[in-house]
This record gives structure tokens, sequence and C-alpha cells, in this order.
């Protein structure tokens, strides 16, 4: 399946309006249960838009190395495109940030609609006030340089899972996170889910109405049927 940057950026303003819950209820009727991310992840502002766009990975490790920055970074993140997202992977623990706000500029200079890391970032307060959605794993003032690099990107990566010890991550997979966390569906199944998340949305806008109305619970669900 491929799809036009037209196409891409029509399926990602209709996930925009569902909700990760009920992608995550999608997926378990689909038979995909295993696809939520570690509850670890936070978004560095509460009121912060969604996160929502296709996954463009980097994946990195903790080395020492020599000099003032890390090239293999700048070249990977060159590559973003309108409505990526940059998924970071790669040691989400050991302490250092992973960017900070000169590199999210320039990422969303390019179009880039947020990040997902499995790691630390810095100047929290920059960011956002970029209205650049980021969830992390953890905030802290020490720099990668010299210390962490980018090793790969465009590559499948692992990240932390809900329900399962890691979620493979695919150049192209679809990242959604909100208020509930953060949750990944696979490419070949980004229309079907977000049909049915639709759907799903629509049963669950109409039981709020009914409920408003005065029609008691036992009766909604008689009506709709467990939500």
């Amino acid at each position: 399946m491929t799809l036009t940057p037209d196409r891409k950026a029509e399926l990602r303003e209709r996930y925009l309006r569902v909700d990760t819950a009920n992608v995550a209820d999608v997926l378990d009727e689909l038979g995909h249960p295993d696809y939520g991310l570690s509850s670890a992840f936070w978004p560095i502002k509460e009121t912060q838009n969604k996160l929502a766009g296709w996954a463009y990975t980097l994946r990195g490790q903790m080395t020492p190395y020599p000099g003032s920055g890390d090239p293999a970074k700048m070249r990977a993140v060159a590559g973003l495109e309108p409505g990526d997202i940059s998924v970071w992977s790669g040691g989400g623990a050991e302490g250092v940030c992973f960017f900070g706000e000169l590199i999210a500029r320039g990422m969303q200079h390019r179009g880039c609609a947020g990040s997902l890391i499995d790691g630390g970032i810095r100047d929290i307060l920059w960011i956002t006030q970029m209205n650049f959605p980021v969830f992390t794993r953890y905030r802290t003032p020490v720099q990668s340089i010299g210390r962490w690099g980018v090793n790969a990107h465009q590559v499948p990566v692992y990240l932390p899972g809900a329900t399962a010890e890691r979620v493979t991550v695919r150049p192209g997979d679809f990242i959604l996170a909100d208020f509930d966390g953060a949750i990944v569906i696979p490419y070949e199944l980004v229309e079907t889910v977000l049909e049915r998340a639709e759907a799903l949305t629509r049963r669950e806008v109409a039981i709020r109405a009914d409920l408003d109305s005065g029609l008691s619970l036992p009766d909604v669900l008689e009506k709709y049927g467990h939500v």
C-alpha cells in the first residue's frame, strides 16, 4: 500500500479526531492487542495537542565519542517530511537528553508533527511554547553530545510496551498519543483501524447524548451494546 502525500495528510487529520482508547479497542477486535506503549511516556505539556503522524525512526546508543556534535543525528533529521513523527529509540533510562529546543525547531520547520522519545528531553519550557507535541520518558539537563549518538535511522526500532515488553515501530507506521497514552498502528492497518475508530467515536457521541437526555445506563447498554 502506497499513500500519496495528500492521502497521508488526510488520514492524519482524521486520526486527530479519534482517541487512543478507541484505537486500542479496535486493534483488540482485529487481533492485535499489544501495540499500546508504556505508560512511562508522558506529554511534556498537559494541555498540548495530540501527537499524531507517521513514524520516522531514529535509533541510538550510549557510546563515548569525541567532538562537539553528532553528525549522524543531523543527517537523520534532515530526512523528516511533513506529518512525520520523529520516533527516538535507544537506552531509554540512560539519563541524557536526546534533543532540545534547537533541534525541535529545526524538525518543526521541516513539517515534523511532534516527537516520541524513549529517552530524555531538555529545554522543555521553550519547546512547550512552540506548540510542538512531545511524549518522552524523562527530563534531564544533561546533553547527549559525547555520550549518546544516533547509529541508524528509518529502521525498525523497539519501544517499551504496555502489555508486551517491546513494541516494534517501523518507518511509516502511525503514532497516536493523547491524555490516555500512546499507541502504534501498523502501516497496513492504518485505514481499517481509522474507519472502525471513527464509527466507534460516532456511537459514543450518540451514547453521551442519550445519557445527557436522561436515558439510564442499562437502557443505553441495551440499545448500543458494550462500548
